[in-house]
C-alpha cells in the first residue's frame, strides 16, 4: 500500500522502543514508553509549512497523529506542528 499525505501532514515510520535499559535489564512490552521518534517517509504538498524532508529522523509529540499499518510496519500521520525537532 502506498500512502501520500496531503497539506501540512507528514508520514513517519515509527522507530521501535528500547527493550533494554542501560544496565541490561529487559523492559516488558507493558511497561515500555510509546516511542516519540520516527523517520520521515513522505511529506504533504504544503511546501511553505513543512520544514522536514524525506529521510529526516524527527521527534514528535507523545500523543500526536493517526496510527497506520503499511505492509506490516507501524506508521504515523502527523501535522507539521506536532514535529518537535529533527534528530541528527
Amino acid at each position: 500500500m502506498k500512502l501520500q499525505p496531503i497539506g501540512d501532514r507528514i508520514l513517519l515510520k515509527v522507530e521501535a522502543a528500547e527493550t533494554k535499559t542501560a544496565g541490561g535489564l529487559i523492559i516488558p512490552d507493558t511497561a515500555q514508553e510509546k516511542t516519540q521518534t520516527g523517520k520521515v517517509v513522505a511529506v504533504g504538498d504544503d511546501k511553505d509549512a513543512i520544514k522536514v524532508k524525506k529521510g529526516d529522523r524527527v521527534m514528535y509529540d507523545k500523543y500526536a497523529g493517526t496510527s497506520v499499518k503499511i505492509d506490516g510496519d507501524d506508521h504515523l500521520v502527523v501535522k507539521m506542528q506536532d514535529i518537535i525537532a529533527i534528530v541528527e
